[in-house]
C-alpha cells in the first residue's frame, strides 16, 4: 500500500513541476522568490525610495521589450533598438532644447519633439523590416548594421555632447512616475490590444510558427513582418521619450548598455527566440525579474563587470529554458 501510494505521488508531483515550468506566470514566482531570498542579506531593498527608483528604471525596459517582442514573435530580433534610443534622443533635444533648437521657446516644442522622435523610430524600424522581409536580408545582420551606423549618427550630429535644456513639459514625461506609467501602461495596453484582439496579432503569431505555411493561407508576410520591426522602432522611440526625460538631457549614448537587458527581459519572460510565442505580459514579468536582479546586485557593491556576467548567465539560462519548453511543446503536440 505504502508503495502503491509513493508510486501515485510521484506522478503528481512531476506533473505539477511540469505545470510550473510550463505556465506563463514561472517568471512572476522566480521574481518574487528571488526578492524575498535577496530581502534579509540586502539592505535597503524594500525601502520605498529603492522600489520608486526600480519602478522608474523598469518602465521604459519595459516599453523597450514590448516592442521587442513584436519582433520575437515573428522569429526576427532587433539588435538596433538603443542605437534608435540614442538617434531619437538627441534628435528631439536638438528640435527642443531652448537655446539653440529648431524650436527654442516655441510653446509646441515638447509635443513636436515627441512627435519626430516617434516618427523617426517607426523610420528606422520600417527600413529594417523592409530589408529583412524584402531583401531577404538576416535580422542579425541587418540591425547589427543599423545600430553601428545610428550610434555614429547620433553621436556626430551632436559632436560627442550632451544636449541640455530640454522643455520642462517635456522632461515631465520621463521624469514623473505617474507620467511615466501612464504612457507606459498606454503603450503596452495597444501592444496587447495589437497581438490578442486583432488580425495583424494573429498574423504576427502565424508568421512566427511557420512563415511558409502562413503565406499560403493568404498571410502578407512581408508586410507583417515589416509592421513588427515598426513597432519595435515605434516602442524604442517611446522608451527614448521616458529615458530623455527622466535625464533631461538628449545623449548620443543613453542606455547604451542596456540591450542585454532587453534581450534578457523578452527571452527570459517568455517569447521564443524560435518565433511564435510571446506576450505583453510575458514582458512586464521579465523586465521585472532582470531589473530586480540588477537592482539586488548594485546594492550589494557588486562591479559592473560583475553584473554583466551575471546578466549573461542570465541570458544563457533564459535561452536554455525557451528550448527546453519549445521540445515540450513540440512533444506535445
Amino acid at each position: 500500500m505504502t508503495a502503491l501510494a509513493t508510486s501515485n505521488h510521484e506522478p503528481r508531483t512531476t506533473s505539477s513541476a511540469l505545470r510550473l515550468f510550463q505556465s506563463e506566470h514561472l517568471v512572476l514566482f522566480l521574481a518574487a522568490a528571488y526578492f524575498l531570498a535577496l530581502l534579509p542579506f540586502t539592505p535597503g531593498l524594500a525601502a520605498r525610495a529603492n522600489l520608486v527608483n526600480l519602478l522608474a528604471t523598469l518602465l521604459p525596459l519595459f516599453v523597450l521589450a514590448v516592442g521587442q517582442t513584436f519582433v520575437l514573435i515573428t522569429a526576427g530580433i532587433d539588435l538596433s533598438v538603443m542605437s534608435t534610443v540614442a538617434l531619437t534622443s538627441v534628435v528631439g533635444a536638438l528640435v527642443m532644447n531652448g537655446d539653440t533648437g529648431w524650436l527654442a521657446g516655441h510653446p509646441l516644442a515638447a509635443p513636436v519633439g515627441v512627435v519626430v522622435m516617434l516618427a523617426l523610430g517607426a523610420g528606422v524600424g520600417l527600413v529594417n523590416g523592409v530589408a529583412v522581409s524584402r531583401l531577404k536580408m538576416p535580422p542579425f545582420i541587418v540591425t547589427l548594421t543599423t545600430m553601428m551606423f545610428l550610434s555614429g549618427l547620433a553621436i556626430w550630429l551632436t559632436k560627442s555632447k550632451t544636449i541640455y535644456n530640454l522643455p520642462a513639459a517635456f522632461n515631465a514625461l520621463g521624469g514623473s512616475i505617474g507620467s511615466a506609467a501612464a504612457i507606459a501602461t498606454g503603450l503596452a495596453v495597444l501592444a496587447h490590444l495589437t497581438l490578442a484582439r486583432t488580425l495583424l496579432g494573429r498574423w504576427l503569431y502565424a508568421v512566427g510558427h511557420n512563415p511558409w505555411a502562413a503565406g499560403i493561407s493568404g498571410v502578407p508576410v512581408a508586410g507583417v513582418v515589416t509592421a513588427a520591426y515598426a513597432a519595435s522602432g515605434l516602442f524604442a522611440a517611446g522608451a527614448s521619450v521616458l529615458y530623455t526625460g527622466q535625464t533631461e538631457t538628449g545623449s548620443p549614448v543613453l542606455g547604451q548598455r542596456l540591450l542585454l537587458d532587453v534581450i534578457a527581459a523578452t527571452v527570459i519572460g517568455g517569447a521564443s527566440l524560435f518565433g511564435g510565442r510571446g506576450k505583453v505580459l510575458w514582458a512586464l514579468f521579465g523586465v521585472l525579474f532582470i531589473k530586480l536582479i540588477d537592482n539586488s546586485l548594485n546594492l550589494l557593491n557588486l562591479s559592473l563587470f560583475a553584473i554583466t556576467m551575471v546578466k549573461g548567465g542570465v541570458i544563457l539560462l533564459a535561452a536554455l529554458l525557451d528550448s527546453a519548453r519549445t521540445r515540450l511543446a513540440t512533444v506535445a503536440a
